[in-house]
Protein backbone atom coordinates (compact mmCIF):
# COMPACT_ATOMS: atom_id res chain seq x y z
CA UNK A 1 0.00 0.00 0.00
CA UNK A 2 1.39 3.43 -0.93
CA UNK A 3 0.14 6.96 -0.49
CA UNK A 4 1.45 10.53 -0.61
CA UNK A 5 0.98 12.26 2.73
CA UNK A 6 2.18 15.41 4.53
CA UNK A 7 4.50 14.82 7.50
CA UNK A 8 3.73 17.24 10.33
CA UNK A 9 5.57 18.26 13.48
CA UNK A 10 3.82 18.32 16.86
CA UNK A 11 3.23 22.04 16.30
CA UNK A 12 1.25 21.29 13.15
CA UNK A 13 3.93 22.64 10.81
CA UNK A 14 4.32 20.60 7.62
CA UNK A 15 7.83 19.16 7.43
CA UNK A 16 7.61 17.49 4.02
CA UNK A 17 5.40 15.74 1.49
CA UNK A 18 6.36 12.08 1.83
CA UNK A 19 5.61 8.78 0.14
CA UNK A 20 4.24 6.45 2.82
CA UNK A 21 4.56 2.69 2.18
CA UNK A 22 2.94 -0.02 4.28
CA UNK A 23 4.26 -3.60 4.27
CA UNK A 24 2.02 -6.02 6.21
CA UNK A 25 3.65 -9.04 7.82
CA UNK A 26 5.01 -11.51 6.86
CA UNK A 27 5.87 -10.07 3.43
CA UNK A 28 8.10 -7.30 4.78
CA UNK A 29 11.89 -7.46 5.04
CA UNK A 30 11.76 -8.17 8.78
CA UNK A 31 8.64 -10.34 8.70
CA UNK A 32 6.82 -7.76 10.84
CA UNK A 33 4.38 -4.96 10.01
CA UNK A 34 6.59 -2.18 8.59
CA UNK A 35 5.85 1.40 7.55
CA UNK A 36 8.34 3.36 5.46
CA UNK A 37 8.49 7.12 4.99
CA UNK A 38 10.22 8.23 1.79
CA UNK A 39 11.12 11.88 2.32
CA UNK A 40 13.25 14.38 0.44
CA UNK A 41 16.90 14.08 1.41
CA UNK A 42 17.72 17.56 2.66
CA UNK A 43 19.37 17.63 6.08
CA UNK A 44 16.70 19.95 7.50
CA UNK A 45 13.91 17.65 6.29
CA UNK A 46 15.52 14.49 7.66
CA UNK A 47 16.33 16.14 11.01
CA UNK A 48 12.81 17.52 11.36
CA UNK A 49 11.16 14.17 10.56
CA UNK A 50 13.44 12.30 12.98
CA UNK A 51 12.68 14.81 15.74
CA UNK A 52 8.95 14.46 15.09
CA UNK A 53 9.12 10.66 15.23
CA UNK A 54 11.22 10.72 18.42
CA UNK A 55 8.53 12.81 20.10
CA UNK A 56 5.94 10.04 19.57
CA UNK A 57 5.38 7.57 22.40
CA UNK A 58 6.77 4.09 21.79
CA UNK A 59 9.13 5.10 18.97
CA UNK A 60 12.93 5.01 19.12
CA UNK A 61 15.79 4.92 16.59
CA UNK A 62 16.74 1.42 15.49
CA UNK A 63 20.01 0.05 16.79
CA UNK A 64 22.80 -0.66 14.30
CA UNK A 65 21.80 -3.73 12.28
CA UNK A 66 18.50 -4.12 14.14
CA UNK A 67 16.29 -4.53 11.07
CA UNK A 68 18.55 -7.27 9.72
CA UNK A 69 18.63 -8.96 13.12
CA UNK A 70 14.84 -8.92 13.27
CA UNK A 71 14.74 -10.45 9.79
CA UNK A 72 17.02 -13.25 11.00
CA UNK A 73 15.03 -13.83 14.19
CA UNK A 74 11.81 -14.04 12.17
CA UNK A 75 13.26 -16.54 9.72
CA UNK A 76 13.49 -14.18 6.74
CA UNK A 77 17.29 -14.50 6.51
CA UNK A 78 19.88 -16.95 7.76
CA UNK A 79 23.22 -15.72 9.08
CA UNK A 80 25.01 -16.12 5.74
CA UNK A 81 22.34 -14.03 3.99
CA UNK A 82 22.60 -11.37 6.70
CA UNK A 83 26.36 -11.28 6.19
CA UNK A 84 25.79 -11.06 2.45
CA UNK A 85 23.57 -8.02 2.98
CA UNK A 86 26.30 -6.33 5.05
CA UNK A 87 28.84 -7.12 2.33
CA UNK A 88 26.51 -5.73 -0.34
CA UNK A 89 26.18 -2.45 1.56
CA UNK A 90 29.98 -2.21 1.79
CA UNK A 91 30.79 -3.49 -1.72
CA UNK A 92 33.23 -1.25 -3.59
CA UNK A 93 33.95 -3.35 -6.69
CA UNK A 94 31.90 -5.38 -9.14
CA UNK A 95 33.30 -8.69 -7.90
CA UNK A 96 32.37 -7.81 -4.31
CA UNK A 97 28.87 -6.78 -5.39
CA UNK A 98 28.24 -9.99 -7.31
CA UNK A 99 29.58 -12.20 -4.51
CA UNK A 100 27.54 -10.39 -1.85
CA UNK A 101 24.38 -10.53 -3.97
CA UNK A 102 24.73 -14.27 -4.47
CA UNK A 103 25.25 -14.80 -0.76
CA UNK A 104 22.26 -12.61 0.10
CA UNK A 105 20.19 -14.66 -2.32
CA UNK A 106 21.00 -17.86 -0.41
CA UNK A 107 23.67 -19.39 -2.68
CA UNK A 108 25.94 -20.11 0.29
CA UNK A 109 23.31 -20.74 2.97
CA UNK A 110 21.51 -23.27 0.77
CA UNK A 111 24.68 -25.35 0.42
CA UNK A 112 25.33 -25.43 4.15
CA UNK A 113 21.71 -26.07 5.03
CA UNK A 114 21.50 -28.99 2.58
CA UNK A 115 24.64 -30.48 4.16
CA UNK A 116 23.20 -29.98 7.62
CA UNK A 117 19.96 -31.71 6.63
CA UNK A 118 21.93 -34.68 5.28
CA UNK A 119 23.84 -34.91 8.56
CA UNK A 120 20.68 -34.67 10.61
CA UNK A 121 19.20 -37.49 8.55
CA UNK A 122 22.32 -39.65 8.96
CA UNK A 123 22.43 -38.90 12.66
CA UNK A 124 18.78 -39.79 13.06
CA UNK A 125 19.28 -43.12 11.30
CA UNK A 126 22.29 -43.98 13.44
CA UNK A 127 20.44 -42.96 16.62
CA UNK A 128 17.61 -45.28 15.60
CA UNK A 129 19.92 -48.29 15.48
CA UNK A 130 21.01 -47.47 19.05
CA UNK A 131 17.76 -46.49 20.73
CA UNK A 132 15.40 -48.83 18.90
CA UNK A 133 17.52 -51.91 18.31
CA UNK A 134 14.55 -54.14 19.11
CA UNK A 135 12.51 -52.64 16.27
CA UNK A 136 12.51 -53.99 12.72
CA UNK A 137 14.99 -51.67 10.99
CA UNK A 138 16.70 -52.14 7.61
CA UNK A 139 19.84 -54.29 7.88
CA UNK A 140 22.14 -51.89 6.01
CA UNK A 141 21.39 -48.68 7.92
CA UNK A 142 24.90 -48.36 9.38
CA UNK A 143 26.62 -49.00 6.07
CA UNK A 144 24.46 -46.45 4.27
CA UNK A 145 25.14 -43.84 6.95
CA UNK A 146 28.91 -44.25 6.66
CA UNK A 147 28.71 -44.11 2.87
CA UNK A 148 26.74 -40.86 3.02
CA UNK A 149 29.14 -39.39 5.58
CA UNK A 150 32.14 -40.20 3.38
CA UNK A 151 30.50 -38.58 0.36
CA UNK A 152 29.65 -35.45 2.33
CA UNK A 153 33.15 -35.24 3.76
CA UNK A 154 34.60 -35.23 0.23
CA UNK A 155 32.25 -32.40 -0.76
CA UNK A 156 33.29 -30.32 2.25
CA UNK A 157 36.98 -30.95 1.56
CA UNK A 158 36.52 -29.74 -2.01
CA UNK A 159 34.64 -26.66 -0.76
CA UNK A 160 37.46 -25.84 1.66
CA UNK A 161 40.18 -26.19 -0.99
CA UNK A 162 39.21 -22.92 -2.69
CA UNK A 163 42.46 -21.07 -1.84
CA UNK A 164 40.41 -18.45 -0.02
CA UNK A 165 38.96 -16.86 -3.17
CA UNK A 166 35.77 -15.67 -1.52
CA UNK A 167 37.60 -14.23 1.49
CA UNK A 168 40.10 -12.47 -0.78
CA UNK A 169 37.35 -10.89 -2.86
CA UNK A 170 35.59 -9.69 0.27
CA UNK A 171 38.69 -8.38 2.06
CA UNK A 172 40.92 -7.43 -0.87
CA UNK A 173 43.52 -9.29 -2.95
CA UNK A 174 47.01 -8.41 -1.74
CA UNK A 175 49.62 -7.32 -4.29
CA UNK A 176 53.09 -6.51 -2.93
CA UNK A 177 55.55 -4.37 -4.88
CA UNK A 178 59.06 -5.59 -4.07
CA UNK A 179 62.50 -4.75 -5.39
CA UNK A 180 65.82 -3.09 -4.63
CA UNK A 181 66.16 0.60 -3.67
CA UNK A 182 65.73 3.16 -6.47
CA UNK A 183 64.16 0.63 -8.86
CA UNK A 184 61.05 2.83 -9.10
CA UNK A 185 58.64 0.96 -6.83
CA UNK A 186 57.02 4.10 -5.42
CA UNK A 187 56.74 5.64 -8.89
CA UNK A 188 54.97 2.52 -10.12
CA UNK A 189 52.60 2.59 -7.12
CA UNK A 190 51.73 6.22 -7.93
CA UNK A 191 51.25 5.24 -11.56
CA UNK A 192 48.86 2.43 -10.65
CA UNK A 193 46.99 4.61 -8.14
CA UNK A 194 46.93 7.60 -10.52
CA UNK A 195 47.91 9.87 -7.66
CA UNK A 196 50.89 10.66 -5.44
CA UNK A 197 50.32 7.96 -2.85
CA UNK A 198 54.02 7.50 -2.05
CA UNK A 199 56.98 9.86 -1.82
CA UNK A 200 59.37 9.53 -4.76
CA UNK A 201 63.03 10.38 -4.17
CA UNK A 202 66.37 9.54 -5.83
CA UNK A 203 67.79 8.75 -2.38
CA UNK A 204 67.82 5.08 -1.35
CA UNK A 205 65.80 4.16 1.72
CA UNK A 206 63.04 6.78 1.30
CA UNK A 207 60.30 4.17 1.69
CA UNK A 208 60.72 2.64 5.14
CA UNK A 209 57.20 1.53 6.02
CA UNK A 210 54.59 -0.31 3.99
CA UNK A 211 52.25 2.00 2.07
CA UNK A 212 48.94 0.40 1.05
CA UNK A 213 46.57 1.68 -1.63
CA UNK A 214 43.22 0.01 -2.48
CA UNK A 215 42.49 -0.26 -6.22
CA UNK A 216 39.70 -1.55 -8.42
CA UNK A 217 41.42 -3.82 -10.95
CA UNK A 218 38.98 -5.10 -13.54
CA UNK A 219 36.21 -5.16 -10.94
CA UNK A 220 38.32 -6.93 -8.30
CA UNK A 221 39.45 -5.29 -5.04
CA UNK A 222 43.24 -5.19 -4.92
CA UNK A 223 45.33 -3.78 -2.07
CA UNK A 224 48.69 -2.69 -3.50
CA UNK A 225 51.53 -2.44 -0.98
CA UNK A 226 54.69 -0.45 -1.68
CA UNK A 227 57.57 -1.80 0.40
CA UNK A 228 61.06 -0.79 1.44
CA UNK A 229 63.94 -1.58 -0.90
CA UNK A 230 65.59 -4.98 -0.47
CA UNK A 231 69.14 -4.35 0.75
CA UNK A 232 71.39 -4.49 3.80
CA UNK A 233 69.72 -1.89 5.98
CA UNK A 234 71.55 1.16 7.28
CA UNK A 235 70.03 1.49 10.76
CA UNK A 236 67.29 -0.03 12.87
CA UNK A 237 64.40 1.84 11.20
CA UNK A 238 65.35 0.80 7.69
CA UNK A 239 66.06 -2.74 8.91
CA UNK A 240 62.49 -2.93 10.22
CA UNK A 241 61.24 -1.63 6.86
CA UNK A 242 63.11 -4.39 5.00
CA UNK A 243 61.74 -6.99 7.43
CA UNK A 244 58.21 -5.76 6.77
CA UNK A 245 58.86 -5.86 3.02
CA UNK A 246 59.78 -9.55 3.25
CA UNK A 247 56.69 -10.21 5.37
CA UNK A 248 54.48 -8.51 2.78
CA UNK A 249 56.05 -10.62 0.05
CA UNK A 250 55.31 -13.81 1.99
CA UNK A 251 51.70 -12.80 2.72
CA UNK A 252 50.88 -11.45 -0.75
CA UNK A 253 48.58 -13.23 -3.16
CA UNK A 254 50.55 -11.68 -6.02
CA UNK A 255 53.93 -9.97 -6.21
CA UNK A 256 55.22 -7.27 -8.54
CA UNK A 257 59.01 -7.72 -8.63
CA UNK A 258 60.63 -4.52 -9.87
CA UNK A 259 64.20 -4.58 -11.20
CA UNK A 260 66.33 -1.53 -12.03
CA UNK A 261 66.78 -1.16 -15.78
CA UNK A 262 69.68 1.24 -15.22
CA UNK A 263 71.73 -1.68 -13.88
CA UNK A 264 70.56 -4.24 -16.45
CA UNK A 265 71.49 -7.05 -16.99
CA UNK A 266 72.57 -7.11 -13.34
CA UNK A 267 69.64 -8.03 -11.11
CA UNK A 268 69.12 -7.82 -7.36
CA UNK A 269 69.63 -11.32 -5.93
CA UNK A 270 67.36 -10.76 -2.90
CA UNK A 271 64.43 -9.76 -5.11
CA UNK A 272 65.19 -12.52 -7.58
CA UNK A 273 64.98 -15.11 -4.79
CA UNK A 274 61.35 -14.08 -4.18
CA UNK A 275 60.25 -14.60 -7.80
CA UNK A 276 57.83 -17.52 -8.17
CA UNK A 277 54.70 -18.49 -10.07
CA UNK A 278 52.69 -15.74 -8.36
CA UNK A 279 55.08 -13.00 -9.50
CA UNK A 280 54.88 -10.48 -12.32
CA UNK A 281 58.44 -9.52 -13.24
CA UNK A 282 58.97 -5.90 -14.30
CA UNK A 283 62.12 -4.10 -15.44
CA UNK A 284 61.69 -0.35 -14.95
CA UNK A 285 63.62 2.48 -16.66
CA UNK A 286 63.39 0.80 -20.06
CA UNK A 287 63.69 4.30 -21.58
CA UNK A 288 67.45 4.05 -20.92
CA UNK A 289 67.70 1.55 -23.76
CA UNK A 290 69.39 -1.30 -21.89
CA UNK A 291 66.34 -3.59 -21.68
CA UNK A 292 65.10 -5.70 -24.59
CA UNK A 293 61.58 -6.96 -25.24
CA UNK A 294 62.33 -10.64 -24.56
CA UNK A 295 64.20 -10.46 -21.25
CA UNK A 296 63.52 -12.87 -18.39
CA UNK A 297 64.44 -13.22 -14.72
CA UNK A 298 64.61 -16.65 -13.14
CA UNK A 299 62.76 -18.14 -16.11
CA UNK A 300 59.89 -15.64 -15.78
CA UNK A 301 59.31 -13.27 -18.71
CA UNK A 302 60.18 -9.70 -17.76
CA UNK A 303 57.94 -6.82 -18.78
CA UNK A 304 59.94 -3.70 -19.74
CA UNK A 305 58.28 -0.46 -18.66
CA UNK A 306 59.15 3.14 -17.94
CA UNK A 307 57.42 4.86 -15.06
CA UNK A 308 58.96 8.10 -16.36
CA UNK A 309 57.58 8.00 -19.93
CA UNK A 310 54.61 5.67 -19.42
CA UNK A 311 55.96 3.03 -21.79
CA UNK A 312 54.50 -0.41 -21.07
CA UNK A 313 52.09 0.89 -18.43
CA UNK A 314 48.98 -0.39 -20.22
CA UNK A 315 50.63 -3.78 -20.68
CA UNK A 316 51.48 -3.94 -16.98
CA UNK A 317 47.90 -3.14 -15.98
CA UNK A 318 46.70 -5.83 -18.38
CA UNK A 319 49.09 -8.38 -16.83
CA UNK A 320 47.92 -7.54 -13.31
CA UNK A 321 44.26 -7.77 -14.28
CA UNK A 322 44.76 -11.10 -16.06
CA UNK A 323 46.69 -12.54 -13.11
CA UNK A 324 43.90 -11.49 -10.74
CA UNK A 325 41.20 -12.97 -12.98
CA UNK A 326 43.10 -16.23 -13.44
CA UNK A 327 43.39 -16.74 -9.69
CA UNK A 328 40.21 -15.22 -8.28
CA UNK A 329 37.43 -15.50 -10.86
CA UNK A 330 34.45 -17.04 -9.12
CA UNK A 331 33.21 -20.49 -10.02
CA UNK A 332 29.57 -21.42 -10.48
CA UNK A 333 29.32 -22.76 -6.93
CA UNK A 334 29.29 -20.24 -4.08
CA UNK A 335 32.52 -19.93 -2.10
CA UNK A 336 32.89 -19.28 1.61
CA UNK A 337 33.60 -15.65 2.46
CA UNK A 338 34.57 -15.55 6.14
CA UNK A 339 37.02 -17.17 8.53
CA UNK A 340 33.97 -18.01 10.67
CA UNK A 341 32.65 -20.25 7.88
CA UNK A 342 36.01 -21.91 7.31
CA UNK A 343 36.56 -22.62 11.02
CA UNK A 344 33.13 -24.22 11.41
CA UNK A 345 33.56 -26.31 8.25
CA UNK A 346 36.96 -27.56 9.41
CA UNK A 347 35.41 -28.51 12.75
CA UNK A 348 32.63 -30.32 10.88
CA UNK A 349 35.10 -32.14 8.64
CA UNK A 350 37.17 -33.25 11.64
CA UNK A 351 34.06 -34.66 13.34
CA UNK A 352 33.13 -36.55 10.16
CA UNK A 353 36.65 -37.97 9.92
CA UNK A 354 36.39 -39.25 13.49
CA UNK A 355 32.98 -40.71 12.75
CA UNK A 356 34.24 -42.78 9.81
CA UNK A 357 37.10 -44.20 11.94
CA UNK A 358 34.98 -44.92 15.02
CA UNK A 359 33.93 -48.54 15.70
CA UNK A 360 31.60 -47.61 18.58
CA UNK A 361 28.26 -46.62 17.04
CA UNK A 362 27.30 -44.42 19.99
CA UNK A 363 30.53 -42.40 19.72
CA UNK A 364 30.08 -42.14 15.96
CA UNK A 365 26.56 -40.80 16.47
CA UNK A 366 27.94 -38.13 18.81
CA UNK A 367 30.48 -37.11 16.15
CA UNK A 368 27.62 -36.71 13.66
CA UNK A 369 25.75 -34.47 16.10
CA UNK A 370 28.86 -32.32 16.56
CA UNK A 371 29.32 -32.08 12.79
CA UNK A 372 25.70 -31.02 12.25
CA UNK A 373 25.98 -28.49 15.07
CA UNK A 374 29.10 -26.96 13.46
CA UNK A 375 27.25 -26.54 10.16
CA UNK A 376 24.23 -25.12 11.94
CA UNK A 377 26.35 -22.41 13.52
CA UNK A 378 27.20 -21.02 10.06
CA UNK A 379 23.58 -20.40 9.12
CA UNK A 380 22.29 -19.94 12.67
CA UNK A 381 20.00 -22.98 12.50
CA UNK A 382 20.73 -25.50 15.22
CA UNK A 383 17.85 -27.64 16.45
CA UNK A 384 18.21 -31.00 18.21
CA UNK A 385 14.52 -31.66 17.60
CA UNK A 386 15.37 -32.19 13.92
CA UNK A 387 17.09 -35.49 14.77
CA UNK A 388 13.99 -36.77 16.56
CA UNK A 389 11.83 -35.75 13.59
CA UNK A 390 13.99 -37.88 11.27
CA UNK A 391 13.92 -40.89 13.58
CA UNK A 392 10.15 -41.03 13.84
CA UNK A 393 9.37 -39.93 10.28
CA UNK A 394 11.72 -42.21 8.34
CA UNK A 395 11.18 -45.36 10.39
CA UNK A 396 7.64 -44.76 11.66
CA UNK A 397 8.74 -45.96 15.08
CA UNK A 398 6.02 -46.23 17.72
CA UNK A 399 3.07 -45.75 15.39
Amino acid sequence: MAARRPIEAASGDVLDEALVLWFPKPQSFTGEDVAELHVHGGMAVVAGVLDALAAEDGLRPADAGEFTRRAFENGKLDLTAAEGLADLVNAETEAQRLQALRQLGGALGNIYESWRERLVRASGHLEATIDFSDEELPQDVDAQVYEDVGSLRREIDEHLSDEGRGERIREGIRLAIIGPPNAGKSSILNMLAKRDAAIVSPHAGTTRDVIEVPLDVGGFPVIVADTAGMRDAAGEIEEEGVRRARTQAEMADLKLAIFDGALWPEVDTETRSLVDGNTIVVVNKSDLGKVGETEDVGGMKALPISALTGRGVDGLMGCIEQAVRDRFSQSESAGLTRVRHRTALMECEEALARCTREADVEVAAEDLRLAARALGRITGRVDVEDVLDVIFRDFCIGK
